[in-house]
């Protein structure tokens, strides 16, 4: 999706986008191929060119940095296919309070296609930790981690350098899509499920099952990561479903069909 995209274009925005595909003009490689593009200038049109020949070599070399910089946060679902293999899943579970009242962090899972790790407080959790973890990947997907997860961590650990990695928020996701729910809501809708073990838990129980924990149940702390892991697993199948709905959500499929359909019917 993301070589479809234009909005990183200065002036041209999602109407204009739009336009472009309407034209047949639906990947980067065919703008490049066009001598004239909508009311787009010479000069202006040299721009853009080498606008996007930058981000074609930002794509080949993973280069996060420069689409958290260049595309909008509500658009970063639009890399989710191109960054698969450095995606990271995050989901916290802390001790129910807010920071400024005593809240911490218990437990931080992160699940990639590697599988499921989990950073414990008072075993691996630490900042150093942390960011040794987010180094590894350049795109990470969260439910509503836009406001709680990612500033509650940079509470706990202020120098935990996060901002450069694109967040594809499946909270304001399903929102852009009209879906109404939170994260098990959303599983049960898209038949997403779980182990017998872990259905009706929920944020309430992650708090109970950590100060169990502390009260020296081992058991309690096996089933609180499980539970994680959980939330992570579901958040990667989900991102899957939501970037292809999102996909039909700002036309491009419809674009795509469409000049099949004309190429099909031309007579060489």
């Amino acid at each position: 999706m993301i070589k479809n995209t234009f909005l990183m274009l200065d002036g041209i925005g999602e109407k204009r986008e739009k336009k472009l595909w309407k034209e047949g003009i639906l990947t980067w490689d065919d703008f490049f191929q066009c001598k004239e593009v909508l009311d787009i200038d010479f000069e202006r049109k040299t721009i853009y060119d080498d606008f996007l020949y930058k981000a074609y070599e930002a794509l080949e070399n993973k280069d996060c940095d420069f689409f958290a910089k260049n595309l909008k946060k509500r658009e970063h679902w639009r890399l989710f296919n191109e960054f698969l293999a450095h995606t990271v899943c995050l989901d916290i579970e802390t001790n129910g309070l807010n920071h400024e009242k005593g809240g911490y962090v218990t437990l931080v899972g992160l699940y990639s296609i590697d599988g499921y790790k989990c950073l414990i407080k008072g075993e691996n959790l630490t900042e150093e930790t942390l960011q040794e973890v987010f180094d590894e990947y350049k795109y990470i997907i969260t439910f509503y981690g836009t406001v709680f997860d990612i500033p509650f961590l940079k509470k706990e650990f202020p120098n935990l350098r996060i901002e450069h990695i694109p967040h594809f928020d499946l909270f304001f996701a399903s929102k852009r899509l009209g879906i109404q729910g939170g994260l098990k809501k959303l599983e049960t809708m898209f038949l997403i499920e779980r182990q017998e073990e872990l259905r009706g838990l929920n944020g309430y129980d992650a708090i109970k099952l950590w100060k169990a924990y502390l009260n020296g149940s081992t058991e309690s702390l096996e089933l609180l990561i499980s539970y994680n892991k959980a939330d992570t697993e579901n958040l990667f199948h989900l991102a899957k479903i939501f970037y292809n709905m999102l996909r039909s959500h700002v036309g491009i499929e419809e674009f795509i069909n469409n000049a099949k359909d004309r190429d099909s019917q031309k007579v060489y």
